[in-house]
């Protein structure tokens, strides 16, 4: 999902793709986050149309600030009454962002109906613009940041333009509570609403490069343990769904220490990045692959298990026919694996209890000689 190169083509390229299962996953934490923030800001804003009262602020001016609180309120509770679901909404991240953006504008829009100047020079209302941008941080998800800059930029740029096409002299843009609107001032809010875009796609690139790191094996770029526990639960709710099976292959390299002996940490490595670059060009569709320690893997097949076997086997057998070369100064070797299976939801419903039963059937192939696949224990 993310390159590691950092220039501007590998950024925007990981920005504008979709996150991958651990990202997803802190995003659905992120989106429920910022719905109950905004929960709590949505009654804060209660108070405002008060404090403006009290402060001599006029009655329409009140009404307008109370009605959009209102709204906000209730909208806000149906945001976190669906944010609760955790990734049931996809589309919820960028639903929600275009409310918080647009609201900015709807409550603006509403201040130039009651007096001009206070459309393009209220800071606070235009400060929810830059609340809907830095918000989107929480989900993880460079598209829903890059969605709120381009609309609050765009908003507020129609905003300005229909604001001083309807003035019909500079004197209907000058106020004594606003301060005076200058296409000077409206230039630099819009400078200011990029930088916020910027900045914050900058936070969720980093977040996004260190998620990646912590699932990703090192050595080989494969997921590891951490990106298969996030990703088996969306597995094993997609088989429920298609009344599918699920199976789970654990396959260990066998004698793999032997060949670290002899060859040395760095001959050795360098095979087993050799095995998962023939492996990853045999891994179909529908299959995922991951390394979970030093010399095991986890191959995920959304399949049945006696069809899984006869897919893991022929791997085996591929991978028992293929030489492998360290470097140049090595003789070819042999790499050999057994492999145990499980399936979803028979032998188990969760990623720890199929790795329990697929590590006995692989000991049971270990013990019968090893180089094989076994589906059920003897």
């Amino acid at each position: 999902m993310l390159a590691t190169d950092n220039g501007l083509k590998a950024i925007v390229s990981s920005l504008l793709s979709r996150p991958d299962e651990i990202m997803l996953e802190i995003g659905a934490s992120g989106e429920l986050a910022v719905a109950r923030l905004r929960a709590v800001i949505a009654g804060i804003l209660l108070l405002l149309p008060l404090a403006n009262m009290l402060g001599g602020g006029s009655i329409d001016e009140n009404l307008i600030g109370l009605a959009g609180a209102v709204i906000v309120n209730v909208i806000s509770q149906v945001w976190l009454a669906l944010a609760r679901r955790r990734r049931h909404f996809r589309w919820l991240p960028f639903v929600t962002t275009v409310f918080d953006v647009s609201l900015t504008t709807l409550v603006l829009v509403l201040l130039a109906s009651y007096h001009l100047p206070a459309a393009l020079n209220s800071l606070i209302v235009w400060c929810g613009y830059l609340l809907a941008i830095l918000l989107t941080a929480l989900r993880s998800d460079g598209r829903v940041t890059l969605l709120a800059g381009a609309m609050a930029l765009a908003q507020y740029g129609l905003l300005i333009l229909a604001v001083f096409s309807i003035a019909q002299s500079p004197e209907e843009l000058i106020s004594t509570d606003y301060g005076t609107v200058t296409s000077a001032s409206q230039w630099q809010r819009l400078i200011l609403l990029a930088i916020a875009t910027l900045i914050t796609t900058m936070v969720v690139y980093r977040m996004q490069q260190l998620v990646q790191m912590s699932g990703t094996d090192g050595l080989t770029g494969l997921p590891n343990r951490t990106w298969l526990i996030h990703r088996m639960p969306r597995l094993f709710e997609a088989a429920d769904i298609d009344s599918s099976s699920l199976t789970v292959a654990l396959i260990n390299l066998d004698h793999f220490r032997r060949l670290n002996d002899e060859m040395g940490h760095g001959g050795a490595d360098r095979a087993l990045q050799d095995l998962v670059g023939l492996l990853n060009g045999l891994v179909d569709s529908g299959e995922w692959l991951a390394r979970v320690r030093g010399d095991e893997f986890v191959l995920i097949l959304r399949k049945p298990i006696g069809t899984a076997w006869e897919r893991v086997d022929a791997l085996r057998r591929i991978v028992a026919d293929h030489s492998f070369e360290p470097d140049r100064s090595s003789e070819p070797i042999r790499m050999y694996f057994s492999a145990g299976l499980a399936c979803y939801p028979n032998d188990g419903r969760s990623l720890s209890a199929l790795l329990r039963r697929a590590d006995r059937r692989l000991q049971v192939a270990k013990r019968s000689g090893r180089n094989r696949v076994v589906l059920r224990e003897e």
